[in-house]
């Protein structure tokens, strides 16, 4: 009888919520991680990025902007539509988290004016 791999021991690695000041673009970024270490090296196994601001978005419980691989599959919410993207790396996908919310910020900053 062979064994079957055990599972690997995941845990929270990151679990952060930021308050952004209005002239910011108010609303909250929250960043969730979770994984396991492997052969010395982190790896991500969950992960959920997301720009909250009800004042933007009314749709998704106010997620403007959001990266996860719930569901079995690594996807992109943005203004209350959801879009599969091409997983590269979760610090590529973070990376792309943090530009397109930079980009939201710079167009309503824009908008104000």
């Amino acid at each position: 009888m062979s064994k079957k791999p055990r599972p690997k021991l995941e845990s929270q690695l990151e679990r952060e919520t930021f308050k952004l000041k209005s002239s910011n673009g108010g609303g909250l970024l929250s960043f969730e991680v979770w994984g396991y270490v492997q052969d010395g090296k982190t790896v991500v196994a969950r992960y959920n990025l997301a720009y909250i601001n009800k004042l933007i978005c009314q749709k998704d419980n106010g997620r403007v902007l959001g990266f996860d691989n719930a569901h079995d599959y690594h996807h992109r919410h943005y203004m209350g539509k959801v879009a599969p993207v091409q997983f590269v790396s979760y610090e590529k996908t973070l990376e792309q988290f943090e530009q397109d919310w930079q980009e939201i910020i710079k167009g309503f900053k824009k908008g104000k004016k």
